[in-house]
């Protein structure tokens, strides 16, 4: 087949190339789902992040950069580490993405291991959900984070050169950040690119103490000095610094009748992890770092296969070789965490015909973890996925019907435990989008998904540092199965939009963690149960243009809330509770400034091993300003949580001991040429 798309590619003549232009020409084209379209005609909510507000929003770590988009929290393990939460669900059940493939990192496995994709050199990033998700598999049951960027390159260069730049400066953590990629155009279809970023950032300021008011209380109560003075800790978070560092190389050939591309990676990171402080007299005060690396290889690959039924086949692929040491406070090595695997995604388009079009494929999946040390609480593991998927889309008139499956089966084997399971996991979902009038879009989505049980909720039998617990799953798990109903509703003109959407979905068969009471090796014990879990919510996003002119001025607002309860156990742990926001925006021809506040309310219903979470306001400034017409750089400058407010995000595993950070005065610059 790669014999097949490199002969396309270097066959006929060259395809005509556009001059760079200030991106995206067409903001809210999704390019994630199956089919490219406007978000506002996916029958799914989908967040586009895209230009001046990707450079407005990026943080180091992913999960920080979309916490403000609609019904997107953040695991927030420390500024270093943190995971998108969609929906209130995170972990296994959320697929994070780098131009369609997994990011091969072992985030998923826990709560404290960063995301191996760097922010810095995003072109776009997605939220997606709904049917379209089943394209990458049963991980993504509560949605799918795709990360774009120009490791491979998409199109040949107009002239001899072209490429992008990203530098910045931050506060709270002074950080330091820069990152360019360029591509060179070495004929009419071939093109070379090459670049990388370079992130450094010392112990984060925060705002307000460091410990919550319940601890701040059990410390000050204490007999022992040093405890007593853990209340009156604030300021910079220790620990939390960080260095990161990526260089890449691709090419590609790119022709009317099909393109070929490759891209290879190197991954550097070191970061330290906020001490969880030990209010115990005597106790010592854990101080882990983590050194982590990846070699990653890319493929991509598309063929034009004529005029019949099928126009298009196209590959994925991605192949990557991770690991990470985390060491103790004197340097030594604790536990050693490797993760090499592979993932491959070859798809079928069709062509349309009439008002029917479809995509269908096939998906491999392996992945081989080794844990080995201190806190090695998962047993050396392999996992392989192979799935069968298609997606379907039919209109008539007013009403475009969307219909996708997925059969996947999952093999897990633990050779040094003698473990050996395999999983068949059915997925289907349809929904139906009907224009009823201009400006008024309805849409409804059924859902019944399954997902098998990852190795780390199967096999998990130890201590676990980092999130202050000895683990133990269970190997008797079964698939665990969501079935989902959503309503979605888009109106308005072109002065206005209210996109809006409410969810339910009864998960049987749902696995989750709960303090058994029991304390092994001085932690307490959280065991992995399963049962049934009913997850509800809504999101409501709003926009208007105040005046239209040669500077127009629009507002938007933000509502989104998530309640989950577990049959027989109450409140499922950290889901974020509800928000709400909006802003005010001026834009002119070079130039943009807003202004928005955001309050994240008291989050009380809680589990019986976590505490309660305050509520928090924050307001944030950001302008930016192009100096010439017609030249893509941009000048930005913002600051974030401008009254230096106490903030702590309650799906945090350390939201008693790492807040977010205080007052952060950014200022940054992106060029394209």
């Amino acid at each position: 087949m790669l014999w097949l798309v490199a002969s396309a590619a270097l066959a006929g003549e060259p395809a005509p190339t556009e001059p760079p232009a200030d991106p995206p020409a067409e903001p809210e084209i999704v390019i994630t789902g199956a089919f490219q379209r406007d978000q506002r005609d996916s029958a799914s909510p989908v967040s586009v992040i895209i230009g001046a507000e990707l450079e407005r929003e990026l943080r180091p770590q992913i999960g920080e950069s979309l916490a403000r988009q609609p019904g997107v929290s953040a695991s927030s393990f420390g500024p270093n580490a943190s995971r998108p939460i969609l929906r209130g669900l995170g972990g296994e059940r959320v697929r994070v993405l780098t131009d369609g493939i997994g990011a091969f990192d072992v985030s998923n496995t826990s709560a404290d291991h960063a995301v191996a994709i760097d922010p810095l050199l995003a072109e776009r990033v997605e939220v997606l959900r709904g049917p379209a998700s089943l394209r990458f598999g049963s991980s993504a049951i509560g949605g799918v984070v795709n990360v774009t960027d120009l490791r491979i390159p998409t199109e040949v260069p107009d002239g001899v050169f072209a490429g992008q730049a990203r530098a910045g400066f931050a506060t709270a953590a002074d950080a330091r950040s820069a990152g360019a990629y360029v591509s060179v155009r070495l004929s009419d279809k071939l093109v070379l690119s090459g670049g990388g970023s370079a992130t450094d950032t010392d112990d984060l300021r925060v705002g307000g103490p460091l410990l919550s008011a319940p601890l701040r209380a059990q410390a000050r109560a204490n007999a022992d000095p040093e405890i007593r003075a853990l209340a009156e800790l604030a300021g910079r978070l220790p620990n939390s610094g960080s260095k990161t560092r990526t260089a890449s190389l691709g090419a590609a050939l790119i022709d009317e009748r099909g393109d070929l591309g490759v891209a290879v990676t190197r991954y550097e990171s070191s970061y330290g992890l906020p001490i969880r402080f030990n209010l115990t007299p005597g106790a010592k005060q854990e101080a882990v770092s983590i050194d982590g690396q990846q070699w990653r290889a890319d493929l991509r690959a598309s063929v034009a296969l004529g005029d019949g039924l099928l126009e298009r086949l196209s590959l994925r692929a991605g192949y990557a070789d991770y690991s990470h040491v985390e060491r103790e406070a004197d340097g030594g090595v604790g536990t050693l965490f490797a993760n090499e695997g592979i993932e491959a995604r070859t798809e079928l388009r069709q062509r349309k015909q009439g008002g029917w079009q479809g995509v269908s494929g096939v998906q491999y999946f392996a992945r081989d973890f080794l844990a080995v040390g201190t806190e090695a609480f998962v047993p050396p593991n392999v996992t392989e996925q192979f799935g069968l998927f298609t997606l379907q889309e039919l209109e008539l008139g007013p009403v475009r019907f969307e219909a996708g499956g997925r059969i996947e089966r999952t093999a897990i084997v633990s050779q040094s435990i003698g473990f050996d399971r395999s999983f068949t996991a059915r997925s289907i979902a349809a929904g139906a989008f009907v224009t009823a009038a201009k400006g008024v879009k309805f849409g409804l989505n059924l859902s019944s998904t399954a997902r098998a049980p990852s190795a780390e909720e199967l096999l998990a039998d130890g201590p676990h540092v980092g999130t202050q617990s000895y683990e133990i799953g269970n190997p008797n798990f079964g698939i665990e199965r969501a079935k989902g109903v959503e309503l979605v509703a888009r109106l308005g003109d072109g002065r206005w939009r209210l996109d809006a959407s409410a969810y339910r979905t009864r998960f049987s068969g749902y696995i989750y963690e709960y303090e058994t009471g029991a304390v092994i090796d001085q932690l307490p014990v959280f065991q992995f149960e399963q049962g049934d879990a009913t997850y509800r919510g809504f999101e409501v996003e709003a926009k208007a243009t105040l005046i239209e002119g040669p500077v127009e001025v629009a507002a938007d607002a933000l509502v989104d809330a998530v309640e989950a309860t577990i049959d027989g156990f109450g409140p499922a742990p950290r889901i974020p509770p509800l928000r709400y926001g909006g802003g005010v925006e001026a834009r002119g021809d070079r130039w943009g400034a807003r202004v928005e506040g955001e309050r994240t309310t008291r989050q009380t219903r809680t589990t019986g091993f976590e505490s309660a979470t305050p509520g928090f306001t924050l307001v944030n400034l950001s302008g930016d300003w192009k100096p010439w017409a017609g030249r893509d750089l941009r000048f930005a400058l913002s600051v974030a949580n401008l009254f230096d407010v106490e903030a702590r995000r309650h799906a945090s595993f350390l939201k008693d001991y790492a807040p977010l950070a205080g007052r952060d005065i950014r200022i940054g610059m992106s060029a394209r040429f």
